[in-house]
């Protein structure tokens, strides 16, 4: 018996592990969890870039993520339409972390958010700033827009997404209502997605996460299913079959993610939430609605409801009321 309770310990601890190095692959942190960490060590180096920027300029100092309550922005790029050169970002979260009560607040922005895209003196939809300037100016552009600085940033393409679903066996997602999608090229085919839980693969799963003109939800309906498709993969991840996987996991993160968080960070953050699971996620969201400017429809935010998300995420990120978190508007207009 106390052989058995050795064993189910060590898998749960083994779970434990699995369930954080997902969640924090898909919100922009890569840890490991001291997993095998010396056979994944090199392939997920590959993933760092700073950018050139030490830390926000909103901060007056240096944050660490396994000590300091910090935020980190997760980009999903679309680039197969311009050849792997600056495409547009199909999806941007904004995540907070606070070491204190260990949770994690998750903002999903509309790719349509009508914003002043700072660097480029234009307001436009807040996922053409990557476009425009790649993730420094994405970033720049979420932190003006929200009021708080962004201390990291994790960059997915398409083909990661695919890949690690298939790793895990694919995925289960809760179909809000009946739709068909087209999966990306090249070999496209039509899916046709039935309400209820449904069994997809990677290109499925993508189909599912993109789709946007048949949802009545607009831009907030796919924002919603985003979500979803991230916790049907922790679901999975959590699964013992998975476990076996990690390597091919950790092996696809180094060649389809860019990052600006150490290897040592991310065990540094693994340290700080040894306890951290799905539960500890609390979903946030502002209002907006569509509006048609000059034959283009964007998503004009509710100011009010805006305001709320910002004093949420600057409470949980401990920032003093005194601190600025403004762009100059002389900054806007370079």
């Amino acid at each position: 018996m106390k052989r058995l309770a050795v064993r189910k310990t060590k898998k749960k601890r083994k779970l434990r592990k699995l369930t954080l190095f997902i969640l924090i692959l898909f919100i922009g942190v890569i840890s490991f969890g001291g997993y095998k960490i010396f056979e994944t060590y090199n392939a997920a180096s590959k993933s760092y870039n700073d950018l050139g920027r030490e830390k926000s300029d909103l901060r007056d100092q240096t944050v660490t993520i396994s000590k300091d309550p910090v935020s980190v922005l997760l980009m999903g790029i679309e680039d197969y339409s311009t050849d792997g050169a600056n495409g547009r970002t199909d999806s941007l979260m904004l995540i907070t972390f606070n070491p204190k009560d260990e949770r994690m607040k998750l903002l999903s922005i509309p790719r349509d958010t009508y914003v002043d895209i700072i660097g480029h003196g234009t307001t436009d939809k807040i996922n053409h700033a990557h476009a425009f300037g790649g993730k420094k100016m994405t970033i720049d552009t979420v932190e003006n827009f929200l009021d708080i600085p962004v201390d990291y940033y994790a960059a997915v393409d398409f083909d990661a997404f695919i890949n690690i679903i298939d790793i895990l066996g694919g995925i289960t997602v809760d179909v809000p209502f009946d739709f068909e999608e087209k999966t990306m090229a090249p070999g496209s085919r039509w899916v046709e997605f039935h309400e209820g839980p449904m069994e997809v693969d990677g290109e499925e799963a993508l189909a599912f996460a993109r789709m946007r003109k048949m949802d009545p939800n607009g831009d907030k309906g796919r924002a919603e299913r985003q979500q979803e498709i991230i916790k049907a993969i922790v679901d999975k991840a959590t699964s013992l079959s998975s476990i076996a996987k990690i390597d091919e996991i950790a092996k696809e993160i180094g060649n389809s993610i860019e990052t600006n968080l150490h290897i040592s960070e991310g065990l540094g953050f693994y340290k700080a939430y040894p306890n951290f699971s799905p539960s500890n996620i609390d979903q946030i969201s502002y209002e907006s609605h569509s509006e048609r400017i000059n034959g283009v429809v964007y998503e004009i935010v509710e100011q009010e409801s805006v305001e709320e998300v910002k004093e949420i995420l600057r409470d949980h990120l401990e920032l003093k009321d005194s601190d600025s978190g403004t762009y100059a508007s002389e900054e806007i207009a370079e």
